[in-house]
């Protein structure tokens, strides 16, 4: 533990951000690190909690919080960074990231204000590249089997750094032009700026890990050919089939996919050709984005950094409450209302909202039609009931469907391999094993949608369950 008395004595600080009309001019991250002073004292706050909730169930990596909490309270700074990386491949960048859930678990979060252990990650890292503490850990025996990790998002880019650093040659492939999958395209700059990724993705090439870039597989390269090129396949394509509108309405040209919309914005910001798509622009434009997660909240912070005029956010779930509610309980992650940054940076939010029709004139969609709905359980089930009189219509230019996600892609390579799906469409897996052998799988692509800690912490089990069946199983010839 840190300071015995530190919970006591000290009260929580929140990072502080970049002001609004400064930031929504620019793509440039807005957080304000704490000082050194500052993060000490917040360190402190960690107190003798007998069980770290925190680190199990809070933290899915399982990070020992209060280990690298004292630390940093001792100014062993470099002990931090080691004991941070144990577990997390990625530290900077679910410290910038994760919604953290640690947090919420936190035995202060009971009565009080829960240590601010997501911002102590982030700086450990960012001590830890500046001190040059975080080199390449390179194999110190090959094992000469190879492996191909199919997408490079976190649990791609995970089961690869720990793949490697068992000995196998390990090739990543990439159907985009750079490595980073929704960590490049899919999170705004705004929140991570890409050259974090970029510079810890220089960590995993000195290692030896080999990017494949703008190869689709499944079209450019068959799964054949994986097959009896590699030893063993780790399948981490995330879950990259959209939930869709199902309203008339919907095919009109001016409503997009949040993931369209993000991924475009991105690309630009890199100077990334976009070829002949066409460009998606919230300029002077009313905008709706319909469903209430990260995903939508981060449309709304792209739309207005491009000038919307107005920006709408539809939620068809009830509001949530300002406080934790009974039915989430300490330690669960509560069910509250969350306020993001750019929610602060101009959005009207509505929840309770059904989208019934789109409507216009030629391709465009020019009214919404929707109507408030309540919701009631009955016998343990959620159920939705329209509620009469509260039809509106409202002019709209730009709409952006950010429902989540179904399930991975089966199109292509899933079903090139013949794999067993799940009831909900992901890759089954055993142990990360698929019904194929040698073939595995980690991350959304076999959990469904979920956070990026999720996902580091699948590819690193995936990994290890690789390295184990590949040391029970002879090298191809």
């Amino acid at each position: 533990m840190a300071k015995p008395t530190g919970f006591i004595e000290i009260k929580r600080k929140d990072v502080s951000h970049r002001p609004v009309d400064e930031r929504v001019r620019d793509y440039f991250e807005m957080e304000i690190p704490l000082p050194e002073n500052l993060l000490v004292d917040q360190a402190a706050r960690c107190m003798d909690c007998g069980i770290p909730f925190c680190h199990s169930p809070g933290c899915p990596l399982h990070n020992r919080i209060p280990e690298f909490n004292d630390f940093v309270y001792q100014g062993r700074w470099r002990e931090a960074c080691d004991i941070l990386h144990a577990t997390n491949n990625f530290p900077e960048i679910t410290g910038r990231i994760c919604p953290a859930p640690c947090e919420a678990s936190c035995t202060l979060n009971i009565n009080d204000d829960p240590v601010l252990i997501r911002h102590i990650e982030d700086q450990i890292a960012e001590r830890g590249f500046a001190e040059g503490w975080i080199k390449p850990v390179p194999a110190e025996q090959k094992t000469g089997k190879r492996v191909a990790v199919i997408g490079s998002g976190p649990a791609g880019l995970a089961a690869a750094q720990q793949l490697v650093r068992q000995g196998h040659d390990v090739v990543v492939f990439e159907k985009d032009e750079r490595v980073g999958g929704l960590l490049r395209y899919g999170i705004p700059d705004f929140k991570l700026d890409k050259k974090i990724l970029d510079r810890r993705l220089r960590q995993l090439v000195e290692e030896g890990v080999t990017f494949q870039t703008g190869v689709a597989v499944g079209e450019d390269i068959s799964a054949r050919y994986l097959k009896k090129m590699f030893d063993a396949i780790c399948l981490t394509m995330g879950a990259g089939v959209p939930r869709d509108l199902a309203v008339p309405g919907r095919e009109q040209e001016n409503v997009f996919f949040a993931m369209q919309y993000l991924i475009q914005q991105n690309k630009i910001n890199s100077g990334e050709d976009i070829g002949e798509e066409k460009i998606i622009s919230a300029r002077d434009k009313i905008v709706v984005v319909i469903g209430g997660g990260d995903t939508g909240s981060d449309c709304v912070g792209t739309a207005r950094r491009q000038g919307a005029k107005e920006i709408h956010q539809f939620e068809i779930l009830p509001q949530p409450p300002d406080t934790r509610p009974l039915d989430t309980p300490w330690p669960q992650w509560p069910r509250i209302l969350r306020t993001s940054t750019s929610h602060q940076e101009g959005c009207r939010r509505r929840w309770g909202i059904l989208t019934k029709k789109l409507t216009g004139s030629y391709t465009r969609v020019e009214q919404l039609h929707a109507i408030e709905v309540e919701w009631s359980r009955e016998s343990g089930v959620w159920k939705m009931k329209e509620v009469p009189g509260t039809e509106f219509t409202m002019n709209v230019d730009l709409i952006l469907l950010a429902m989540g996600f179904v399930h991975v892609q089966h199109q292509g390579l899933v079903e090139q391999l013949g794999l067993q799906l799940d009831n909900r469409g992901n890759i089954e897996v055993t142990n990360y094993a698929t019904s194929k052998p040698g073939v595995f799988s980690a991350g959304d692509a076999a959990i469904g949608a979920s956070l990026v800690v999720r996902a580091i912490f699948a590819g690193r089990e995936a990994a290890a369950a690789i390295d184990a069946w590949l040391r029970q199983n002879p090298t191809k010839k």
